[in-house]
């Protein structure tokens, strides 16, 4: 299978290097085109007002300066030669659990495939470092095949993987949280009449729901939930009324 992988923590991060040689070492054909600097919480940024440059860095291996959708855009919409059978992004340094997929250059890299009709997996993985980036990249490789059943049109998958040394479960389905965020600024004088804002604290408070990815990766299971495109409709919202 022909594989485009990307990320949104740049060329160099572990995690894109570990799936990557996990995905060739299945049996794979990988391309990767990677941001050239961490892009994470770029969201669905898109180059529009400025031209994007590309540079081979290594045997199937390009640096892309732009996004994460840029990424993306450049090869499947013919900038680099390769025609994809699949989308890949990640793995992530970190959750991208629930809401944090509004926020997240990973979860959009697969977005924009699967907008573009790709089939699309974004990989996470929950905790702080010390990563097990080969553990998450060997669980994602395994189960690979499994998880691609699981795209259908109009959606992509989210994968959540905890960080542990190993991770005995299968495919978890789930559906995503709901998280809040919470971030406390402080305000520095810089001259000229701007100020420049720092974030002293950043929290993250996360509804219980059973089921949910985070319910799921609590208890130390690799979370997967298909992800809704576009956005809701009059009657979806009626639906959830009822």
């Amino acid at each position: 299978m022909k594989i485009l992988l990307t990320n949104d923590d740049g060329f160099e991060a572990a995690g894109i290097i570990a799936l990557g040689a996990a995905l060739k070492n299945a049996g794979h054909e990988v391309l990767t085109v990677a941001p050239e600097q961490d892009m994470s919480g770029t969201s669905h940024s898109m180059s529009i007002t400025r031209r994007v440059a590309v540079k081979k860095h290594a045997e199937d291996f390009w640096i892309c300066r732009g996004t994460p959708v840029d990424c993306v855009i450049s090869v499947v919409s013919g900038g680099i030669a390769f025609k994809p059978d699949v989308v890949v992004s990640g793995v992530n340094a970190g959750a991208n659990l629930g809401t944090d997929i509004i926020y997240s250059g990973t979860a959009a890299a697969a977005r924009q495939a699967a907008l573009g009709g790709f089939p699309a997996i974004a990989f996470s993985l929950v905790g702080e470092a010390p990563y097990f980036w080969e553990e998450a990249a060997r669980w994602a490789a395994e189960h690979f095949d499994e998880l691609l059943d699981r795209w259908t049109r109009d959606v992509f998958i989210n994968v959540n993987m905890p960080n542990i040394p190993a991770i005995t479960s299968g495919v978890e389905v789930g559906f995503p949280s709901r998280r809040y965020y919470i971030e406390q600024l402080a305000a520095v004088d810089s001259g000229g009449g701007w100020k420049t804002l720092n974030i002293e604290s950043f929290e993250v408070e996360t509804d219980f729901e059973e089921g949910s990815d985070h319910n799921l990766v609590a208890l130390k299971k690799a979370a997967v939930s298909a992800i809704f495109l576009h956005p809701v409709t009059p009657e979806m919202l009626k639906e959830r009324a009822e």
